[in-house]
């Protein structure tokens, strides 16, 4: 697995890491790419490495701008966003995700420690699914798998 800072990202808030596996979990013979938006470090480090040893293709942002940065420039397939991030709300960036990317709209997780009911009345304006922080890997591995597009086999050949 192989780190590097994206472009408009500083220092740690932009990650990327790459998995050289080859069961890999694919989209028209690409990997799928995932995108973890999380302000705490230990939480996007750890979703990277989880996700990218089970075959996706994963960046990671812990600001608002830097995801929104990434969302502007790169494709994603899926998008798990927590709710409260310090410089925009996990409800916002997931808004202006959908602008630039309209299919996150329906491949979009939300992750939250946040109980309280306006938590749960943003996520559910949005529509999301969501997971309850902390949580579970395998948990997160099917919420993800569940999301991810399909790659269409055709019968002929």
């Amino acid at each position: 697995m192989t780190w590097q800072v994206l472009p408009g990202g500083v220092g740690p808030q932009a990650s990327r890491a790459t998995s050289p596996q080859t069961k890999e979990p694919a989209v028209l013979g690409k990997q799928v790419r995932v995108l973890v938006v999380d302000d705490e470090p230990s939480i996007c480090k750890a979703l990277v490495m989880a996700l990218s040893r089970a075959g996706y293709d994963t960046v990671a942002a812990q600001t608002g701008e830097a995801a929104l940065a990434i969302l502007r420039t790169e494709h994603v397939d899926v998008m798990l966003i927590d709710l409260r991030i310090p410089d925009m709300r996990g409800d916002v960036i997931f808004e202006v995700a959908i602008g630039h990317q309209p299919h996150l709209r329906y491949q979009t997780l939300f992750m939250t420690g946040d109980i309280t009911e306006r938590a749960h009345k943003l996520i559910g304006v949005c529509k999301c699914h969501f997971l309850r922080k902390p949580f579970d890997l395998r948990d997160m591995f099917d919420a993800v798998a569940a999301l991810a597009p399909r790659m269409e086999h055709d019968a002929a050949g």
